[in-house]
């Protein structure tokens, strides 16, 4: 039974709660745009994916900022966990998908207490659908949100993913999806390694191989940054829960697909 705190809403979600009751906490990024703002100075999060493996799904993301031509930030965290069992990758303008990542978090755990149960995997698929449509005003002046939402589904036992467009609308994939400015070459390395059997072990590789593929063509895509220690992020989401892969893990493996590269012979042009 939904709980009334005293106002006139009395639904489960969090993010309602406060559009009916406390207006003046909504977040509202229209309010920094009406043609002030210059958008090559706000923080753009660059590229992130998922995709399926044996045990649920893989979601990975790098961890630069840009401004415009600028690097803003070295170390962005683009994935976060929702709840337990989800996950969400922002890309596009940083503050606007990071609040909404939050705020996403927020409406889940709401949820869970008013209604005493977990919000099924494609509801909570819905209800990010339902902040990126909210955010179209702000999106159509600049400050755009493209997430991707995956997760495993504890009522079917498998992996789920899905990606957004600026409007709000959802597509559920059935394999890989990968989002932002290097998200075609991502896309394109997971065309080649995608396996929906792989192993733990094998999806970190095509993970970080996709991440390194997509630094190597696009600029804004920050790629394992050996140097300064910064690994992209990469999580696993099972039965189990969300595990992170660590970063002497995608050290190794990023060194081994060095290795390789540097073993495999030039070409020679025919004469």
């Amino acid at each position: 039974m939904p709980i009334s705190f005293g106002g006139r809403y009395q639904g489960s979600s969090f993010n309602e709660l406060l559009a009916v009751d406390h207006t003046q906490l909504v977040p509202d990024w229209r309010q920094l745009c009406d043609g002030r703002l210059d958008l090559e100075r706000v923080p753009h999060g660059t590229t992130v994916l998922a995709f399926k493996y044996a045990d649920g799904v893989i979601v990975a993301g790098d961890r630069l900022a840009t401004e415009g031509h600028r690097v803003a930030s070295r170390d962005l965290e683009k994935v976060l966990a929702t709840d337990d069992y989800s996950l969400v990758a922002i890309a596009g303008a940083a503050g606007p998908a990071l609040e909404m990542a939050r705020l996403m978090r927020i409406e889940l755990e709401h949820y869970e207490k008013i209604e005493g149960e977990r919000l099924e995997l494609d509801g909570k698929a819905n209800r990010l659908s339902q902040m990126v449509r909210a955010n179209l005003p702000a999106a159509m002046q600049g400050l755009v949100v493209v997430p991707l939402f995956a997760g495993y589904d504890l009522r079917r036992r498998q992996g789920r993913l899905w990606k957004f467009d600026v409007t709000g609308g959802r597509y559920e994939e059935t394999e890989y999806e990968a989002t932002g400015s290097g998200g075609l070459y991502a896309r394109e390395s997971l065309k080649k390694s995608y396996d929906a059997s792989a192993s733990r072990e094998q999806g970190l590789r095509a993970a970080v191989q996709a991440l390194s593929d997509a630094a190597d063509e696009d600029r804004a895509t920050g790629g394992i940054d050996v140097e300064r220690g910064i690994y992209p992020v990469v999580n696993f989401c099972s039965e189990a829960g969300i595990e992170r892969a660590g970063d002497d893990e995608m050290e190794r493996i990023y060194r081994e697909i060095l290795a390789t590269r540097r073993r495999i012979p030039a070409r020679v042009a025919p004469r």
